[in-house]
């Protein structure tokens, strides 16, 4: 039996666990493709690849499970970053003010000597 070797490219994507992950999302995609389109175990391919059969499991899991609409009130991952952006943007803004606030006086006061 010929054993596919597909590219395993370490530091490409990162890992549930915020690490570099071994394996690229092109390699993951392949994996799962093999899975789906050949009818083998996922034992199987996971040997083939050189894969821990419970990482591939998992990915197939992921790839076949639906999309989880989100909930009303529940925010996507871009409105998350961009609310967080916002939200920087206005504790610094607030600074600004609060500084030109102190200047201001400051300047109000040397004016009134």
């Amino acid at each position: 039996m010929d054993t596919l070797k597909l590219d395993v490219d370490p530091g490409k994507g990162v890992s549930p666990l915020g690490r570099p992950s071994k394996y690229t999302d092109e390699f993951r995609r392949d994996a799962v493709g093999l899975v789906q389109s050949s009818g083998r175990p996922i034992n199987e391919v996971a040997r083939d690849l050189g894969v821990s059969h419970e990482t591939l499991r998992g990915w197939v899991r992921k790839a076949e499970a639906p999309a989880r609409p989100a909930s009303p009130g529940e925010l996507s991952a871009d409105e998350r970053d961009e609310l967080r952006r916002l939200r920087r943007r206005v504790a610094d803004l607030e600074t600004e003010k609060e500084i030109l606030r102190k200047a201001a006086a400051y300047f109000a006061k040397e004016m009134g000597r």
